[in-house]
């Protein structure tokens, strides 16, 4: 079942995945596509051909701007905003007002399990990586790796997470890394965080 509040504005040419939920003054506009059990809070925008996995959150005012690409999986926090545009202007050069066809739409991507603090700010177009995550407030303006903490403006690594979100802790190798939460063991190599099979 899918659930839409009444104050929800939800273009009948969107698709909404079954168990999903849209809140109170949420907009889903038209050829957005939301997997299942993806929740939409109070009101947040979805733009226009938005493609979302299953089981992604966005919180409260989140914005998230065509051409986004969330994964599954993938937490957008309160007042998050995803640009889309390059060089944004609301006039052309002679002083008239832009259209939808004078600018260029690019995106940001969210891989699988990442997630993204309140009120950061991703410029696109970056990549998120599988299970990063975005500290609250920072502002991303270049691909992040997976796994990877980032935090500050313009946000930088500071350190290391796992699947469950909780900063790793060095292993006993070098390079090494793990979870202390699941126990989970990454290796890092050239700047990047993969797991290490059991």
């Amino acid at each position: 079942m899918v659930r839409i509040q009444e104050s929800a504005d939800v273009s009948p040419d969107a698709t909404i995945g079954e168990g999903s939920s849209i809140w109170h003054l949420a907009q889903v506009r038209e050829d957005a596509v939301l997997g299942e059990n993806c929740i939409v809070g109070r009101g947040a925008y979805v733009g226009t051909g938005v493609k979302m996995g299953d089981n992604c959150k966005l919180q409260n005012y989140a914005l998230v701007y065509e051409p986004a690409v969330l994964e599954d999986g993938v937490f957008v926090g309160p007042a998050v905003v995803f640009t889309n545009d390059h060089f944004p202007r609301s006039v052309d050069p002679d002083g008239k007002l832009k259209r939808g066809d004078d600018w260029e739409a690019v995106g940001v991507t969210c891989l699988t399990g990442s997630s993204i603090g309140a009120r950061a700010v991703c410029v696109a177009p970056v990549t998120i990586g599988r299970w990063a995550m975005i500290a609250a407030g920072a502002v991303v303006t270049r691909d992040v790796p997976d796994f990877a903490l980032m935090a500050g403006v313009p946000a930088k690594r500071i350190r290391w997470v796992g699947r469950a979100g909780v900063p790793l802790e060095p292993g006993e190798a070098d390079g090494s890394w793990v979870c202390p939460e699941t126990g989970q063991q990454y290796q890092e190599q050239d700047d990047i965080l993969v797991e290490v099979s059991k």
